[in-house]
């Protein structure tokens, strides 16, 4: 795994995925857009994974895109667009995308502990956790405007399910930078935490002793169901359930609350 992302598991099931460029206020290089692509599906292959928790080195979430790589695609403005618009075969995200909404896609809780800023690119990443724990001074920027660009790493997928439209659009279109409370009131942070990090690990601890099949089922349930039909929905739900009712780890709850004991899930 590259340098520029650490990841760590513990026996618990619980891992971290730092970005580890300090220095640059984790900026993100094309080396950092590969290698958190990377971790995550690493992490999807990983027996006994539990929760994820994303978060930065040096007490900063993340600045967005390394101004070095905006003057590198200035370079071949043609095979910027190719690789754009043209996701690897058989993929529905680009290169460019892949490296967030991945997260989305791993079947566990994934926790954001934002510290300092979440720009542009850091921004779209957060938005792609499951729960963001912002600590009380972070600041945060849906930035691309700034730039003459419109964000495009899977803002599709987050954002309208956190805020209204028209929020959505003012956020997008003024590039405003803005605060952990109100991030809060707009809906896009879970809570704000004096420390991000320790919070989002006591939460990782929590949700590491629910049943994998009842967490995966319930993040599914709310990703695709939150925009159903009534009737879709309802049977999206009775799916979910179908698939883990009965089951050994459904049992094994049962089992370990009636009994007063930590649970033993598979």
């Amino acid at each position: 795994m590259s340098d520029v992302v650490r990841v760590t598991m513990g026996e618990d099931g619980v891992a971290e995925v730092c970005l580890n460029r300090p220095e640059k206020k984790n900026a993100w290089s094309l080396e950092m857009f590969d290698a958190l692509a990377a971790a995550a599906d690493r992490l999807a292959g990983t027996a006994g994974l539990r929760v994820v928790i994303l978060r930065g080195e040096g007490g900063c979430f993340s600045s967005g895109l390394d101004l070095s790589v905006m003057q590198g695609f200035a370079r071949d403005m043609e095979g910027l667009k190719r690789e754009i618009a043209t996701p690897p075969a058989g993929a529905q995200a680009n290169r460019f995308q892949e490296p967030v909404v991945a997260w989305q896609a791993l079947p566990v809780p994934v926790i954001a502990a934002v510290e300092g800023v979440a720009y542009g690119a850091g921004m779209q990443l957060a938005l792609a956790a499951d729960f963001r724990i912002a600590a009380p001074g972070a600041r945060f920027s849906i930035m691309e405007m700034k730039w003459g660009l419109i964000p495009d790493m899977g803002i599709s997928q987050s954002l309208p399910r956190l805020t209204r439209a028209d929020l959505a659009k003012e956020l997008i279109m003024t590039a405003r930078v803005f605060g952990a409370e109100e991030a809060q009131g707009l809906g896009l942070i879970t809570r704000i935490a004096e420390d991000p990090v320790a919070a989002a690990r006591a939460m990782a601890a929590e949700l590491a002793q629910k049943s994998p099949d009842a967490l995966a089922a319930a993040k599914r349930l709310v990703e695709e169901g939150w925009t159903l039909p009534p009737g879709e929905g309802l049977g999206l739900e009775a799916r979910l359930q179908v698939d883990i009712i009965g089951g050994s780890n459904q049992i094994e709850a049962v089992m370990a609350a009636m009994g007063g004991r930590p649970p033993r899930f598979r």
